[in-house]
């Protein structure tokens, strides 16, 4: 039996265990399935220090492909499945993956991009034969059922978040997220002893599984968790499974806040939702009159946790320290430390602004995969990083987030740097420079805005030119929604633009982002 289920498996075998909009699979079911989709993985003999990759919609498979992967003692790549072919590659490359499981919506370009990138294994569940595919139900079924081995050595998530320079940068779970252990067993008896995870209960997955707070519900089930997995997110969907199933709990960002809040009334009575224990929220900033609402809901059950993919979570917030101190992501956790610096980098004084950075008191601090260079310029020094953003400490240590430094632009609760944008935009011909940023939209928090400058005797492109250009290259949540023509976007002598200038007009004079 395998090492997550079998105690579940034991005890409610008919019980169910994971779901998704069209599956119930049972813990006796689950724990026969992870047995085989792990042997099978390991009987593919891939060389030390390869991955697999899941680049699929959310779906029952996609949790057990990452629970084998687990099990097998090999990383998985939670990849966007948005991706074009060309983003695909890049990843397969970087990351040493020796698999791709892929879904119906992303087999073709799934195929596609482990034929250039040379991934000679493909996994599809619910397509259709295609050559160079292998089908899910087939792979699973070439395993044995026995229990496979668990003493190897546990190996974290490599995410890959949007690049300032144009790439993509991987990086690996961080200690504070992921459980580490000495074997697969010792993982896995982590995890159970975990608090956090809230013990048995009702998860439910309803962002996708590429980000890294979802993808932490995948081990769920190794507490006794049914989870219950829904897929591109639908308001009143959501409120039938919390009622149909009895979630306990869930991982949401803002937008889906405000889009649950935009149902109408008559919509929102019809559920019952009083079964909700833990709300935790991440991803972006949420407003304030939003919490509360929610708050108001759902009552004290939302637990905010503020940080990022490369160094998990650095502050967080029950609902009853936010109700005391609204707009606030926290107290700082260990082993992090807070620092709010000026533009010299002396200390500030509690209530006043500066640039956000923590020390890692561990050393470890930030780690991009293949990439040392970038690692170093992530540090103000060894142990010491920012996540980009402007904001200070009130007297009782709770941290306020007031704008951003960096490029980043968060929308729906997805991180883009705009660089990979700007990227594509300067090779199309009519345009000679360009300057993508950040500026509001009601219900995903941000929305790219592409400032362009005309290069010498070109007529202004329309924007559905500009749209099928940037579509082509780029996976779609990449490309603006508008473009405006400008003169000029204050490129200085050493070819830097202060993107802050820039998106200023576009804010409020008192813009807050927590």
């Amino acid at each position: 039996m395998s090492v997550a289920t079998a105690q579940w498996a034991e005890a409610e075998p008919d019980a169910i265990a994971l779901c998704d909009e069209r599956i119930d699979i049972t813990w006796n079911a689950l724990d026969e399935t992870i047995n085989r989709a792990t042997n099978a993985l390991l009987d593919l003999n891939l060389p030390a220090g390869s991955r697999v990759a899941v680049f699929a919609e959310n779906a029952a498979e996609g949790v057990i492909g990452h629970l084998a992967g687990i099990h097998a003692g090999i990383s998985t790549v939670p990849v966007n499945f948005h991706l074009t072919a060309g983003e695909l590659q890049y990843i397969l490359e970087d990351s040493g993956a020796a698999v791709v499981f892929v879904g119906p919506e992303t087999v073709e370009r799934g195929l596609e991009a482990a034929a250039d990138a040379g991934v000679a294994h493909v996994v599809g569940w619910r397509c259709e034969p295609a050559a160079g595919l292998t089908l899910w139900d087939d792979f699973v079924a070439s395993g044995s059922a026995d229990e496979p081995p668990a003493d190897a050595q546990p190996q974290p998530f490599l995410h890959y978040t949007s690049g300032t320079t144009g790439r993509p940068k991987g990086t690996q779970t961080p200690p504070t997220m992921f459980a580490g252990g000495d074997s697969i067993a010792h993982h896995f008896q982590i995890v159970r002893d975990n608090p956090r995870l809230g013990g048995r209960g009702v998860s439910m997955i309803v962002s996708p599984m590429y980000h890294t707070g979802p993808l932490g519900s995948v081990r769920a089930v190794a507490v006794g968790s049914s989870l219950v997995v829904l897929g591109r997110f639908n308001g009143e969907k959501v409120l039938e499974a919390i009622e149909r199933y009895k979630v306990t709990s869930t991982l949401m960002v803002p937008t889906h806040f405000q889009r649950l809040l935009a149902l109408p009334e008559e919509v929102r009575s019809r559920y019952d939702v009083s079964s909700m224990q833990l709300i935790s929220h991440t991803g972006a900033a949420c407003p304030v009159e939003v919490k509360r609402a929610m708050i108001e809901w759902f009552g004290p059950v939302l637990f905010e946790a503020y940080g990022a993919t490369e160094a998990g979570s650095t502050n967080a917030i029950t609902s009853e320290e936010w109700l005391a101190h609204p707009g606030s992501v926290g107290k700082t956790l260990p082993p992090f430390e807070c620092l709010i610096l000026d533009e010299d980098g002396n200390p500030l004084p509690a209530g006043q602004s500066g640039e956000i950075y923590f020390r890692d008191t561990t050393g470890r601090g930030i780690i991009y995969h293949n990439d040392e260079e970038k690692t170093r310029a992530a540090h103000r020094e060894p142990g010491v990083f920012t996540l980009g953003e402007i904001g200070y400490l009130d007297d009782e240590g709770y941290l306020f987030i007031t704008d951003r430094s960096s490029d980043m632009v968060v929308s729906g609760g997805v991180n883009i740097y705009p660089a990979e944008t700007e990227a594509v935009l300067i090779d199309h011909p009519a345009i000679a420079d360009c300057a993508v940023i950040g500026v509001p939209n009601a219900e995903m928090g941000e929305e790219l805005k592409a400032l362009v400058i005309l290069a010498e005797g070109a007529a202004p492109p329309d924007h559905a030119e500009l749209d099928a250009f940037c579509r082509e290259r780029l996976a779609g949540y990449k490309c603006p929604r508008s473009y405006d023509v400008v003169q000029d976007i204050g490129r200085n002598a050493m070819g830097k633009v202060n993107k802050r200038t820039l998106r200023a007009p576009y804010w409020p004079t008192e813009r807050s982002i927590g």
